[in-house]
Protein backbone atom coordinates (compact mmCIF):
# COMPACT_ATOMS: atom_id res chain seq x y z
CA UNK A 1 0.00 0.00 0.00
CA UNK A 2 3.15 2.59 0.73
CA UNK A 3 6.20 2.01 -0.94
CA UNK A 4 9.08 3.61 0.26
CA UNK A 5 12.11 4.12 -2.23
CA UNK A 6 15.52 5.33 -0.81
CA UNK A 7 14.54 7.46 1.97
CA UNK A 8 17.22 10.04 3.67
CA UNK A 9 16.79 12.55 5.89
CA UNK A 10 19.68 14.48 6.97
CA UNK A 11 19.56 17.95 9.31
CA UNK A 12 22.99 19.65 8.13
CA UNK A 13 25.64 16.99 8.85
CA UNK A 14 23.64 14.65 10.62
CA UNK A 15 22.48 11.58 9.04
CA UNK A 16 19.19 10.51 10.74
CA UNK A 17 18.04 7.55 8.33
CA UNK A 18 19.42 6.41 4.69
CA UNK A 19 18.69 3.86 1.96
CA UNK A 20 15.50 3.47 3.08
CA UNK A 21 13.64 0.77 0.94
CA UNK A 22 10.07 -0.53 2.48
CA UNK A 23 7.06 -2.13 1.39
CA UNK A 24 3.92 -1.22 4.58
CA UNK A 25 0.83 -3.55 3.35
CA UNK A 26 -2.93 -3.27 4.56
CA UNK A 27 -3.54 -5.70 7.12
CA UNK A 28 -0.10 -5.08 8.39
CA UNK A 29 0.65 -3.06 11.39
CA UNK A 30 3.98 -1.85 11.94
CA UNK A 31 5.70 -0.80 15.36
CA UNK A 32 7.90 2.46 14.75
CA UNK A 33 11.06 1.72 17.75
CA UNK A 34 14.55 3.54 18.43
CA UNK A 35 16.20 5.71 21.21
CA UNK A 36 15.06 8.78 21.55
CA UNK A 37 16.30 11.57 18.55
CA UNK A 38 17.09 8.57 16.17
CA UNK A 39 14.33 9.71 13.71
CA UNK A 40 11.15 7.92 14.50
CA UNK A 41 8.15 10.72 14.95
CA UNK A 42 10.84 12.48 11.71
CA UNK A 43 9.68 8.98 9.99
CA UNK A 44 6.47 9.17 10.67
CA UNK A 45 6.09 13.03 10.07
CA UNK A 46 7.15 12.46 6.59
CA UNK A 47 4.60 9.67 6.12
CA UNK A 48 1.97 11.97 7.05
CA UNK A 49 2.99 14.64 4.61
CA UNK A 50 3.93 17.08 7.81
CA UNK A 51 7.66 17.22 6.72
CA UNK A 52 10.07 16.25 3.88
CA UNK A 53 12.34 13.83 3.44
CA UNK A 54 16.28 14.82 2.16
CA UNK A 55 15.69 12.34 -1.13
CA UNK A 56 13.85 9.61 -2.00
CA UNK A 57 9.94 8.93 -2.60
CA UNK A 58 7.04 7.19 -0.95
CA UNK A 59 3.81 6.66 -2.78
CA UNK A 60 0.55 5.08 -1.76
CA UNK A 61 -2.96 5.28 -3.75
CA UNK A 62 -4.41 8.81 -3.88
CA UNK A 63 -7.57 7.80 -2.71
CA UNK A 64 -6.20 6.65 0.19
CA UNK A 65 -7.83 7.57 3.55
CA UNK A 66 -5.50 8.56 5.98
CA UNK A 67 -6.25 9.14 10.31
CA UNK A 68 -3.14 10.43 12.20
CA UNK A 69 -2.68 11.35 15.79
CA UNK A 70 -0.34 13.90 16.46
CA UNK A 71 1.25 15.06 19.20
CA UNK A 72 0.95 18.74 18.84
CA UNK A 73 -2.25 18.93 16.97
CA UNK A 74 -4.35 21.94 17.18
CA UNK A 75 -7.47 21.97 18.19
CA UNK A 76 -10.85 24.40 18.64
CA UNK A 77 -11.27 24.45 22.19
CA UNK A 78 -15.00 25.96 21.94
CA UNK A 79 -15.90 22.75 19.74
CA UNK A 80 -17.84 20.23 21.67
CA UNK A 81 -16.13 16.96 22.34
CA UNK A 82 -17.47 14.59 19.80
CA UNK A 83 -17.78 17.24 17.16
CA UNK A 84 -14.00 17.38 17.15
CA UNK A 85 -13.98 13.46 16.51
CA UNK A 86 -16.21 13.34 14.25
CA UNK A 87 -13.88 15.73 12.15
CA UNK A 88 -12.00 12.48 11.89
CA UNK A 89 -14.63 11.61 8.71
CA UNK A 90 -14.00 14.79 6.64
CA UNK A 91 -15.75 14.18 4.47
CA UNK A 92 -19.29 13.13 5.95
CA UNK A 93 -18.50 15.55 8.36
CA UNK A 94 -18.72 17.87 5.74
CA UNK A 95 -22.00 17.08 4.58
CA UNK A 96 -23.23 17.08 7.65
CA UNK A 97 -22.69 20.53 8.08
CA UNK A 98 -24.11 22.17 5.17
CA UNK A 99 -27.23 20.09 5.95
CA UNK A 100 -27.18 21.74 8.97
CA UNK A 101 -26.66 24.64 7.56
CA UNK A 102 -29.54 24.19 4.66
CA UNK A 103 -31.88 23.39 7.75
CA UNK A 104 -31.68 26.32 9.16
CA UNK A 105 -32.79 28.21 5.27
CA UNK A 106 -36.05 29.06 4.47
CA UNK A 107 -35.86 27.24 0.95
CA UNK A 108 -32.70 24.73 0.85
CA UNK A 109 -31.55 23.97 -2.88
CA UNK A 110 -33.18 20.74 -3.62
CA UNK A 111 -29.83 19.47 -5.39
CA UNK A 112 -27.92 20.15 -2.69
CA UNK A 113 -29.74 18.62 -0.06
CA UNK A 114 -29.70 15.33 -2.22
CA UNK A 115 -25.90 15.10 -2.83
CA UNK A 116 -25.33 15.81 1.49
CA UNK A 117 -27.85 12.89 1.55
CA UNK A 118 -26.37 11.11 -0.77
CA UNK A 119 -22.65 11.39 0.13
CA UNK A 120 -23.87 10.27 3.81
CA UNK A 121 -26.31 7.28 2.67
CA UNK A 122 -22.34 6.79 0.93
CA UNK A 123 -20.04 7.35 3.84
CA UNK A 124 -22.37 6.06 7.10
CA UNK A 125 -22.34 9.48 7.96
CA UNK A 126 -25.97 9.47 9.53
CA UNK A 127 -24.48 7.33 12.16
CA UNK A 128 -21.53 9.31 12.32
CA UNK A 129 -22.27 11.16 15.61
CA UNK A 130 -23.01 7.57 17.36
CA UNK A 131 -19.89 5.86 16.01
CA UNK A 132 -17.79 8.54 17.03
CA UNK A 133 -18.94 8.70 20.86
CA UNK A 134 -18.49 4.82 21.15
CA UNK A 135 -15.27 5.37 20.22
CA UNK A 136 -14.94 8.11 22.93
CA UNK A 137 -16.53 6.20 25.64
CA UNK A 138 -13.89 3.04 24.94
CA UNK A 139 -11.54 5.53 25.74
CA UNK A 140 -12.28 6.66 28.29
CA UNK A 141 -14.00 9.81 27.86
CA UNK A 142 -17.43 9.81 29.97
CA UNK A 143 -20.61 10.18 28.40
CA UNK A 144 -21.52 13.60 30.09
CA UNK A 145 -18.63 14.93 28.68
CA UNK A 146 -19.20 14.50 24.98
CA UNK A 147 -21.70 17.42 24.46
CA UNK A 148 -19.24 19.46 26.53
CA UNK A 149 -16.63 22.33 25.35
CA UNK A 150 -13.35 19.97 24.58
CA UNK A 151 -10.82 22.79 26.87
CA UNK A 152 -12.95 21.34 29.84
CA UNK A 153 -10.82 18.25 29.52
CA UNK A 154 -7.43 18.21 30.62
CA UNK A 155 -4.78 18.13 27.88
CA UNK A 156 -3.99 14.19 28.39
CA UNK A 157 -8.02 13.52 27.64
CA UNK A 158 -7.93 15.92 24.61
CA UNK A 159 -5.22 13.48 23.09
CA UNK A 160 -7.62 11.20 23.51
CA UNK A 161 -10.34 12.68 21.43
CA UNK A 162 -7.52 13.56 18.74
CA UNK A 163 -7.04 9.79 18.74
CA UNK A 164 -10.80 8.97 18.72
CA UNK A 165 -10.37 11.55 15.38
CA UNK A 166 -7.63 9.55 14.09
CA UNK A 167 -10.02 6.24 14.23
CA UNK A 168 -13.41 7.25 13.54
CA UNK A 169 -12.60 7.96 9.75
CA UNK A 170 -12.33 4.65 9.10
CA UNK A 171 -8.94 4.96 7.48
CA UNK A 172 -6.86 2.98 4.81
CA UNK A 173 -4.17 3.88 6.71
CA UNK A 174 -3.30 4.79 10.07
CA UNK A 175 -0.56 6.74 11.91
CA UNK A 176 -0.24 7.27 15.67
CA UNK A 177 2.85 8.47 17.36
CA UNK A 178 2.99 7.58 20.79
CA UNK A 179 -0.97 6.78 20.90
CA UNK A 180 -0.95 4.98 24.64
CA UNK A 181 0.51 8.37 26.31
CA UNK A 182 -2.53 9.50 28.90
CA UNK A 183 -4.20 6.26 28.21
CA UNK A 184 -4.69 4.29 31.62
CA UNK A 185 -4.72 0.40 31.30
CA UNK A 186 -8.83 0.04 30.53
CA UNK A 187 -7.84 2.57 26.97
CA UNK A 188 -4.75 0.93 26.06
CA UNK A 189 -6.47 -2.72 26.46
CA UNK A 190 -9.51 -0.84 24.25
CA UNK A 191 -7.16 0.71 21.58
CA UNK A 192 -5.47 -2.47 21.38
CA UNK A 193 -8.60 -4.34 20.13
CA UNK A 194 -9.11 -1.84 17.90
CA UNK A 195 -5.61 -1.79 16.29
CA UNK A 196 -5.48 -5.40 15.65
CA UNK A 197 -9.01 -5.35 13.92
CA UNK A 198 -7.82 -2.56 11.93
CA UNK A 199 -7.61 -4.04 8.25
CA UNK A 200 -6.04 -1.21 6.64
CA UNK A 201 -1.79 -0.39 6.69
CA UNK A 202 -1.32 1.01 10.76
CA UNK A 203 2.21 2.30 11.35
CA UNK A 204 2.88 3.16 15.46
CA UNK A 205 5.71 4.77 17.23
CA UNK A 206 5.84 3.61 20.69
CA UNK A 207 7.58 3.57 23.72
CA UNK A 208 4.74 0.63 25.30
CA UNK A 209 6.75 -2.49 25.18
CA UNK A 210 3.26 -4.55 25.56
CA UNK A 211 1.43 -2.43 23.38
CA UNK A 212 3.99 -3.14 20.53
CA UNK A 213 3.94 -7.07 21.59
CA UNK A 214 0.64 -7.11 21.36
CA UNK A 215 -0.69 -5.34 18.31
CA UNK A 216 2.27 -5.45 15.99
CA UNK A 217 3.04 -7.93 12.92
CA UNK A 218 6.42 -6.22 12.32
CA UNK A 219 9.11 -3.72 13.63
CA UNK A 220 10.34 -0.68 12.20
CA UNK A 221 13.82 -0.31 13.80
CA UNK A 222 15.26 3.18 13.14
CA UNK A 223 19.03 2.77 14.05
CA UNK A 224 22.53 2.36 12.60
CA UNK A 225 21.36 5.38 10.40
CA UNK A 226 18.62 3.66 8.30
CA UNK A 227 15.22 2.00 9.12
CA UNK A 228 15.41 -1.98 9.28
CA UNK A 229 12.37 -4.21 8.85
CA UNK A 230 11.70 -7.08 11.62
CA UNK A 231 8.79 -9.71 11.00
CA UNK A 232 7.24 -9.90 14.13
CA UNK A 233 5.94 -8.59 17.30
CA UNK A 234 8.30 -6.48 19.55
CA UNK A 235 10.00 -9.75 21.62
CA UNK A 236 10.75 -11.47 18.22
CA UNK A 237 12.41 -8.43 17.04
CA UNK A 238 14.90 -7.82 20.30
CA UNK A 239 15.85 -11.65 19.59
CA UNK A 240 16.54 -11.11 16.08
CA UNK A 241 18.24 -8.43 16.08
CA UNK A 242 20.31 -9.82 18.56
CA UNK A 243 21.28 -12.43 16.25
CA UNK A 244 21.64 -10.58 13.61
CA UNK A 245 24.28 -8.60 15.03
CA UNK A 246 26.21 -11.37 16.62
CA UNK A 247 26.10 -13.10 12.89
CA UNK A 248 27.48 -9.90 11.57
CA UNK A 249 30.35 -9.23 14.55
CA UNK A 250 31.22 -13.29 13.88
CA UNK A 251 31.74 -12.27 10.32
CA UNK A 252 34.03 -9.37 11.05
CA UNK A 253 35.68 -11.48 13.62
CA UNK A 254 36.32 -14.16 11.42
CA UNK A 255 37.38 -11.85 8.44
CA UNK A 256 40.06 -10.61 11.05
CA UNK A 257 41.25 -13.51 12.32
CA UNK A 258 42.01 -14.55 8.52
CA UNK A 259 43.92 -11.25 7.61
CA UNK A 260 46.07 -11.78 10.59
CA UNK A 261 47.09 -15.35 10.43
CA UNK A 262 48.11 -14.68 6.66
CA UNK A 263 50.07 -11.94 7.61
CA UNK A 264 51.90 -14.05 10.21
CA UNK A 265 52.62 -16.65 7.62
CA UNK A 266 54.12 -13.66 5.16
CA UNK A 267 56.22 -12.41 7.64
CA UNK A 268 57.63 -15.96 7.94
CA UNK A 269 58.17 -15.84 4.34
CA UNK A 270 60.12 -12.37 4.67
CA UNK A 271 63.46 -14.52 6.11
CA UNK A 272 63.77 -16.23 2.73
CA UNK A 273 65.87 -13.80 0.42
CA UNK A 274 63.95 -15.34 -2.49
CA UNK A 275 60.25 -15.18 -1.15
CA UNK A 276 60.82 -11.38 0.41
CA UNK A 277 59.91 -9.67 -2.37
CA UNK A 278 57.04 -11.38 -3.23
CA UNK A 279 56.15 -11.43 0.84
CA UNK A 280 56.08 -7.50 0.95
CA UNK A 281 54.47 -7.23 -2.11
CA UNK A 282 51.23 -9.53 -0.72
CA UNK A 283 51.41 -7.80 3.11
CA UNK A 284 50.79 -4.31 1.20
CA UNK A 285 47.57 -6.10 -0.09
CA UNK A 286 46.90 -7.20 3.00
CA UNK A 287 46.73 -3.64 4.56
CA UNK A 288 44.83 -2.20 1.75
CA UNK A 289 42.03 -4.50 2.33
CA UNK A 290 39.05 -2.91 4.09
CA UNK A 291 37.29 -4.51 6.82
CA UNK A 292 33.71 -3.76 6.83
CA UNK A 293 33.19 -1.64 10.39
CA UNK A 294 30.08 -1.86 12.33
CA UNK A 295 28.22 1.31 12.38
CA UNK A 296 27.67 1.78 16.41
CA UNK A 297 24.07 1.38 17.65
CA UNK A 298 22.24 5.08 18.74
CA UNK A 299 20.73 2.99 21.49
CA UNK A 300 21.92 3.88 25.02
CA UNK A 301 20.63 2.49 28.64
CA UNK A 302 20.97 4.70 31.76
CA UNK A 303 22.51 3.03 34.71
CA UNK A 304 19.99 3.82 37.57
CA UNK A 305 20.82 2.92 41.10
CA UNK A 306 18.69 3.61 43.97
CA UNK A 307 21.05 2.13 47.04
CA UNK A 308 19.19 2.91 50.41
CA UNK A 309 20.85 4.37 53.76
CA UNK A 310 19.69 2.28 56.08
CA UNK A 311 16.34 -0.41 56.03
CA UNK A 312 12.62 0.59 57.50
CA UNK A 313 10.53 -0.97 59.94
CA UNK A 314 8.68 -4.13 59.13
CA UNK A 315 6.01 -2.21 58.64
CA UNK A 316 6.49 0.74 56.50
CA UNK A 317 3.08 2.22 55.55
CA UNK A 318 0.09 2.38 57.25
CA UNK A 319 -3.22 3.35 55.38
CA UNK A 320 -6.25 3.93 57.54
CA UNK A 321 -10.23 4.79 56.19
CA UNK A 322 -8.84 6.94 53.37
CA UNK A 323 -11.10 9.02 51.39
CA UNK A 324 -10.92 12.03 49.14
CA UNK A 325 -13.16 14.05 47.26
CA UNK A 326 -12.65 16.95 44.79
CA UNK A 327 -16.15 18.90 45.10
CA UNK A 328 -19.16 16.40 44.39
CA UNK A 329 -16.34 13.85 42.68
CA UNK A 330 -15.60 10.76 45.05
CA UNK A 331 -11.82 9.63 43.89
CA UNK A 332 -11.29 7.25 47.03
CA UNK A 333 -13.46 5.41 49.20
CA UNK A 334 -12.59 4.24 52.84
CA UNK A 335 -9.53 2.88 51.71
CA UNK A 336 -6.93 0.64 54.20
CA UNK A 337 -3.80 -1.09 53.13
CA UNK A 338 -0.82 -1.77 54.98
CA UNK A 339 2.84 -1.57 52.96
CA UNK A 340 5.69 -3.91 54.28
CA UNK A 341 9.52 -3.89 54.01
CA UNK A 342 10.27 -4.96 50.48
CA UNK A 343 7.14 -5.14 49.02
CA UNK A 344 6.79 -3.92 45.50
CA UNK A 345 3.08 -2.74 45.07
CA UNK A 346 1.56 -1.55 41.99
CA UNK A 347 -1.48 0.59 42.26
CA UNK A 348 -3.75 0.22 38.91
CA UNK A 349 -7.20 1.23 38.26
CA UNK A 350 -9.11 3.42 35.43
CA UNK A 351 -7.78 7.28 35.75
CA UNK A 352 -9.75 9.44 37.53
CA UNK A 353 -10.37 7.01 40.61
CA UNK A 354 -7.51 8.22 42.99
CA UNK A 355 -4.49 6.07 42.26
CA UNK A 356 -2.26 9.65 42.30
CA UNK A 357 -4.12 10.90 45.06
CA UNK A 358 -3.39 8.31 47.08
CA UNK A 359 0.44 8.62 46.59
CA UNK A 360 0.01 12.39 47.23
CA UNK A 361 -1.75 11.54 50.51
CA UNK A 362 0.62 9.25 51.10
CA UNK A 363 4.11 11.76 50.96
CA UNK A 364 2.10 14.63 52.50
CA UNK A 365 1.15 16.37 49.25
CA UNK A 366 -2.12 16.11 49.52
CA UNK A 367 -4.56 15.97 52.94
CA UNK A 368 -7.28 13.51 53.40
CA UNK A 369 -11.10 14.39 54.02
CA UNK A 370 -11.34 11.16 56.30
CA UNK A 371 -8.79 8.71 57.62
CA UNK A 372 -4.81 8.86 57.50
CA UNK A 373 -1.78 7.87 56.26
CA UNK A 374 1.20 6.84 58.91
CA UNK A 375 4.87 5.90 57.94
CA UNK A 376 6.59 3.18 60.14
CA UNK A 377 9.70 3.26 61.96
CA UNK A 378 13.09 4.31 59.82
CA UNK A 379 10.48 4.73 56.50
CA UNK A 380 11.98 7.78 54.53
CA UNK A 381 10.39 8.43 50.85
CA UNK A 382 11.34 9.36 47.97
CA UNK A 383 9.00 10.32 45.41
CA UNK A 384 8.38 10.76 41.76
CA UNK A 385 5.65 12.72 40.54
CA UNK A 386 3.62 11.99 37.62
CA UNK A 387 4.13 15.85 36.76
CA UNK A 388 7.74 15.70 37.71
CA UNK A 389 8.77 19.21 36.58
CA UNK A 390 6.77 20.30 39.79
CA UNK A 391 10.39 19.33 41.66
CA UNK A 392 12.37 21.21 39.15
CA UNK A 393 11.21 24.85 40.17
CA UNK A 394 14.16 26.83 39.56
CA UNK A 395 14.47 26.96 35.49
CA UNK A 396 17.52 28.68 35.40
CA UNK A 397 19.85 26.48 37.22
CA UNK A 398 21.43 23.70 35.39
CA UNK A 399 21.31 20.09 35.86
CA UNK A 400 24.72 20.13 37.14
CA UNK A 401 24.02 22.84 39.79
CA UNK A 402 20.83 21.55 40.40
CA UNK A 403 22.18 17.81 41.80
CA UNK A 404 25.15 19.60 43.52
CA UNK A 405 22.79 21.56 45.34
CA UNK A 406 21.71 18.08 46.99
CA UNK A 407 25.28 17.03 48.05
CA UNK A 408 27.63 19.78 48.24
CA UNK A 409 29.73 17.46 50.63
CA UNK A 410 30.69 15.69 47.46
CA UNK A 411 32.96 16.57 44.71
CA UNK A 412 31.92 18.14 41.43
CA UNK A 413 33.53 14.96 39.91
CA UNK A 414 30.84 13.31 41.57
CA UNK A 415 27.92 14.97 40.46
CA UNK A 416 29.43 14.85 37.00
CA UNK A 417 29.87 11.21 36.82
CA UNK A 418 26.41 10.42 38.13
CA UNK A 419 24.58 12.74 35.49
CA UNK A 420 26.99 10.72 32.77
CA UNK A 421 25.57 7.36 33.96
CA UNK A 422 21.68 9.25 33.68
CA UNK A 423 22.88 9.98 29.83
CA UNK A 424 24.39 13.63 30.32
CA UNK A 425 26.84 14.84 27.92
CA UNK A 426 29.62 16.70 28.87
CA UNK A 427 28.37 19.93 28.00
CA UNK A 428 24.54 18.80 28.90
CA UNK A 429 25.36 18.94 32.02
CA UNK A 430 25.02 22.55 31.89
CA UNK A 431 22.26 22.64 30.58
CA UNK A 432 19.09 24.61 32.09
CA UNK A 433 16.08 23.01 34.13
CA UNK A 434 13.88 24.76 32.05
CA UNK A 435 14.94 23.60 28.63
CA UNK A 436 15.79 20.06 29.43
CA UNK A 437 13.33 17.37 26.97
CA UNK A 438 10.38 15.11 29.34
CA UNK A 439 12.94 12.35 29.50
CA UNK A 440 16.03 14.21 30.49
CA UNK A 441 13.64 15.55 33.39
CA UNK A 442 12.99 12.44 34.66
CA UNK A 443 16.12 11.23 34.88
CA UNK A 444 17.28 14.10 36.30
CA UNK A 445 14.62 13.41 39.19
CA UNK A 446 16.18 9.55 39.46
CA UNK A 447 19.43 11.56 39.91
CA UNK A 448 18.17 13.60 42.88
CA UNK A 449 15.78 10.03 44.37
CA UNK A 450 19.60 8.03 44.20
CA UNK A 451 21.48 10.87 46.10
CA UNK A 452 18.61 10.47 48.73
CA UNK A 453 18.95 7.19 49.24
CA UNK A 454 15.83 6.37 50.69
CA UNK A 455 14.58 3.29 51.82
CA UNK A 456 10.71 3.45 49.98
CA UNK A 457 10.15 4.73 46.72
CA UNK A 458 6.67 6.02 45.85
CA UNK A 459 6.30 6.52 41.83
CA UNK A 460 3.47 7.79 39.84
CA UNK A 461 3.77 7.27 36.27
CA UNK A 462 7.65 6.88 36.74
CA UNK A 463 8.00 5.52 32.72
CA UNK A 464 5.94 8.81 31.05
CA UNK A 465 8.66 9.88 28.78
CA UNK A 466 11.21 7.68 29.09
CA UNK A 467 12.23 5.59 25.63
CA UNK A 468 11.94 1.81 25.37
CA UNK A 469 15.75 1.26 26.72
CA UNK A 470 15.33 3.64 29.90
CA UNK A 471 12.30 1.74 30.70
CA UNK A 472 14.15 -1.35 30.87
CA UNK A 473 17.01 -0.18 32.39
CA UNK A 474 14.50 1.28 35.51
CA UNK A 475 13.23 -1.85 36.00
CA UNK A 476 16.41 -3.86 35.88
CA UNK A 477 17.47 -1.26 38.58
CA UNK A 478 14.25 -1.38 40.39
CA UNK A 479 14.04 -5.22 40.45
CA UNK A 480 17.37 -5.46 42.46
CA UNK A 481 16.44 -2.33 44.86
CA UNK A 482 16.76 -3.38 48.25
CA UNK A 483 13.60 -1.22 49.74
CA UNK A 484 10.19 -0.62 49.53
CA UNK A 485 8.53 0.22 46.59
CA UNK A 486 4.85 1.95 45.77
CA UNK A 487 4.02 3.44 42.47
CA UNK A 488 1.26 4.10 39.63
CA UNK A 489 1.80 2.78 35.86
CA UNK A 490 -0.07 2.29 33.48
CA UNK A 491 3.06 0.32 31.39
CA UNK A 492 1.75 -3.32 31.74
CA UNK A 493 5.23 -4.95 30.59
CA UNK A 494 6.94 -2.43 33.20
CA UNK A 495 4.17 -3.72 36.12
CA UNK A 496 4.65 -7.08 35.30
CA UNK A 497 8.43 -6.96 36.12
CA UNK A 498 8.31 -5.46 39.13
CA UNK A 499 4.83 -5.90 41.27
CA UNK A 500 4.71 -8.80 43.94
CA UNK A 501 1.41 -7.10 44.64
CA UNK A 502 -1.08 -5.59 43.08
CA UNK A 503 -3.76 -3.21 44.67
CA UNK A 504 -6.74 -2.42 42.51
CA UNK A 505 -8.38 0.95 42.50
CA UNK A 506 -12.24 0.97 41.83
CA UNK A 507 -15.40 2.98 42.14
CA UNK A 508 -16.14 1.61 46.10
CA UNK A 509 -12.92 0.80 47.11
CA UNK A 510 -9.63 -1.43 46.59
CA UNK A 511 -8.95 -4.93 45.33
CA UNK A 512 -5.73 -6.15 47.03
CA UNK A 513 -4.22 -8.62 45.44
CA UNK A 514 -0.93 -10.30 46.59
CA UNK A 515 0.62 -12.01 43.54
CA UNK A 516 2.39 -10.64 40.42
CA UNK A 517 0.96 -8.82 38.05
CA UNK A 518 0.94 -12.10 35.59
CA UNK A 519 -1.39 -13.95 38.20
CA UNK A 520 -3.48 -11.00 38.69
CA UNK A 521 -4.48 -11.66 35.13
CA UNK A 522 -4.54 -15.51 35.17
CA UNK A 523 -6.83 -14.69 37.95
CA UNK A 524 -9.31 -11.98 36.75
CA UNK A 525 -8.39 -11.78 33.32
CA UNK A 526 -7.14 -9.19 31.22
CA UNK A 527 -10.09 -7.42 30.67
CA UNK A 528 -11.33 -7.16 34.34
CA UNK A 529 -10.79 -2.93 34.88
CA UNK A 530 -13.12 -2.49 32.09
CA UNK A 531 -15.67 -4.22 33.99
CA UNK A 532 -15.26 -2.91 37.76
CA UNK A 533 -14.15 0.64 36.77
CA UNK A 534 -17.44 1.39 34.72
CA UNK A 535 -20.17 3.36 36.00
CA UNK A 536 -22.89 0.73 36.10
CA UNK A 537 -21.14 -2.31 35.52
CA UNK A 538 -24.35 -3.56 34.42
CA UNK A 539 -25.88 -1.67 31.87
CA UNK A 540 -22.92 0.80 30.50
CA UNK A 541 -19.75 -1.25 28.81
CA UNK A 542 -17.41 0.07 26.68
CA UNK A 543 -17.84 -0.47 22.95
CA UNK A 544 -15.45 -0.56 20.28
CA UNK A 545 -13.38 -3.57 17.78
CA UNK A 546 -13.56 -6.98 18.76
CA UNK A 547 -10.52 -8.32 20.84
CA UNK A 548 -7.84 -9.98 20.11
CA UNK A 549 -7.54 -13.88 20.08
CA UNK A 550 -6.19 -14.44 23.92
CA UNK A 551 -3.21 -16.03 24.85
CA UNK A 552 -5.03 -17.81 28.00
CA UNK A 553 -8.56 -18.18 29.01
CA UNK A 554 -9.76 -15.49 30.64
CA UNK A 555 -13.26 -15.92 32.99
CA UNK A 556 -15.98 -16.34 31.59
CA UNK A 557 -17.92 -13.77 33.06
CA UNK A 558 -15.38 -11.40 31.16
CA UNK A 559 -15.64 -12.73 28.06
CA UNK A 560 -17.70 -10.53 25.41
CA UNK A 561 -19.48 -8.52 28.22
CA UNK A 562 -16.92 -5.15 26.37
CA UNK A 563 -16.02 -6.68 22.90
CA UNK A 564 -16.15 -3.63 20.98
CA UNK A 565 -17.33 -3.93 17.18
CA UNK A 566 -15.39 -2.30 14.21
CA UNK A 567 -17.48 -0.47 12.65
CA UNK A 568 -18.17 -2.12 8.63
CA UNK A 569 -17.23 0.14 5.52
CA UNK A 570 -19.52 -0.11 3.45
CA UNK A 571 -19.07 -0.59 -0.50
CA UNK A 572 -20.45 2.25 -1.87
CA UNK A 573 -17.90 4.01 0.14
CA UNK A 574 -14.61 3.98 -2.57
CA UNK A 575 -17.33 6.17 -4.90
CA UNK A 576 -16.86 9.24 -2.45
CA UNK A 577 -14.21 12.03 -3.33
CA UNK A 578 -11.77 12.09 0.04
CA UNK A 579 -8.59 13.98 -1.46
CA UNK A 580 -7.65 15.51 1.60
CA UNK A 581 -4.75 12.85 4.22
CA UNK A 582 -5.28 14.90 7.34
CA UNK A 583 -8.67 13.54 8.78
Amino acid sequence: MIAITDLEKTFGDRVLFEHVDLQLNAGSRYGVVGANGSGKSTFLKILMGDDGATTGEISMPKSARIGMLRQDRFVDDAETVVRVAMRGDEVAFAALEELEQLAQQDNPDPERLGTCDEILHATGGYGLEAEAAKILVGLGIEEAALHAPLGRLSGGYKLRVLLAQALVGRPDALFLDEPTNHLDIVSIRWLERFVVAFRGCAVIVSHDHRFLNEVSTHILDVDYGTIQQYTGNYDAFLASKVETRDRKEAEVARVERAIEEKKASLERFKAKATKARQANSRLKQLERVEIERLQPTSRRYPKFDFPIRRPSGKDVLEVKGLSKSFGEKHVLRDVSLTVRRGERIAIIGANGLGKSTLLKIAVGKLEADRGEARWGHEAKAGYFAQDHRELLTHNGQSAHDYLWSLCQDETTGFVRGLLGRLLFSRDEVDKKLGSLSGGEAARLVFGKIAIERPNVLVLDEPTNHLDLESIEALAGALSTYEGTIVFVSHDRWFVSKLATRVVEIHREGINDFVGTYDEYLDRYGADHLSVVSAPDAKAKRMSGPPPAPKKSAAPEAHKSEDEPQQPRRRASLRRVSTKSRDV
